[in-house]
């Protein structure tokens, strides 16, 4: 693409195009950002011109795709304009008050125990950003830090893509979820061996269903299998098995009304590691910095 001598285009040109890519149409990116949909078009020509190369197809009333150059650039732009933002808000004197926009991403079964109360926190301390959050299992967490659509996500570190750099912040031991009425319910410990002939409810999410599989001495006798943990948390209530987790609830009460009880395992079985993952060789933003220090110090009370 060549140096930054070479290129003449504007962080407003860079702006039209990331929001018609975005998109995926001149037409709604007109509407969106308020301007004449030929002034869009003029701009993003622009910038294909003095790079150089061709960044998205116009399909005759079917909206834009990008080509796999376009893809690149994109994810670029995208973090070239927000730290434009930051920089620009640097300049004004506005770095202990901060302001702007900040995507985050959180795990699904990790937001309900976590993100309302860091929310809160983060908004206390700097009531000028906007937060947007996106929920998903880990690897759409991956995807949208690595195309830019999150700036952090609030994840397991389970085999993570290696683009990824990770602030570890609590860690999750798992233990055995039991009905109340089970023999063991009480027991200060139970180990998997005493489990191992009973039926599991398994969380059944892409790569938690491995780690809980990876923890057994033997393959464990799955009755049924769950995405949700509060399923999960049900069919344990209902007798119908007993179901290994990792993050537990304030109280024992399911949603039905049913009653569950935690054990620690006594098996020497890994914890999983609470992190909070960003892009490799990106500079974060000061949102960004600011997010990760509320998450640390929110995770070191607990």
């Amino acid at each position: 693409m060549g140096g930054v001598a070479d290129v003449n285009f504007t962080l407003v040109q860079l702006r039209y195009f990331v929001t018609a890519a975005e998109l995926g149409s001149m037409t709604a990116a007109s509407r969106e950002l308020m301007v004449a949909q030929s002034a869009i078009s003029a701009a993003i020509a622009q910038v294909e011109r003095e790079l150089g190369v061709q960044l998205l197809i116009r399909h005759h009333a079917r909206g834009l795709s990008l080509t796999r150059a376009g893809e690149r650039f994109l994810v670029e732009a995208r973090e070239f304009l927000s730290h434009a933002a930051a920089l620009a808000q640097s300049a004004r004197g506005l770095a202990g008050s901060l302001t702007g926009e900040l995507a985050v991403g959180c795990l699904t079964t990790l937001a309900p125990f976590y993100l309302s109360r860091l929310l809160r926190e983060f908004a206390e301390k700097y009531p000028g950003v906007r937060v947007s959050v996106a929920e998903g299992e880990i690897s759409a967490m991956e995807s949208a830090l690595l195309d830019g659509r999150c700036e952090v996500a609030l994840v397991y570190a389970i085999d993570l893509a290696l683009d990824l750099d990770i602030r570890t912040l609590t860690r999750a031991r798992p233990y055995a979820l039991l009905p109340p009425e089970h023999p063991l319910a009480g027991a200060e410990t139970v180990s998997l061996t005493d489990l191992a002939a009973e039926p599991m409810i398994l969380l059944d999410l892409p790569r938690s269903r491995d780690y809980f599989r990876a923890i057994y001495p033997t393959e464990p006798r799955v009755r049924f299998r769950t995405s949700s943990y509060e399923t999960a948390r049900s069919l344990v209530a209902g007798g119908h098995g007993y179901s290994i987790l990792n993050q537990r609830a304030d109280n024992d009460q399911t949603y039905d009304g049913g009653r569950v009880a935690c054990v620690p395992i006594s098996d020497d079985v890994p914890a999983l590691d609470v992190v909070l993952a960003s892009v490799r060789g990106v500079r974060p933003t000061a949102r960004a910095v600011a997010f990760a220090e509320t998450c640390q110090a929110f995770f070191s009370r607990r």
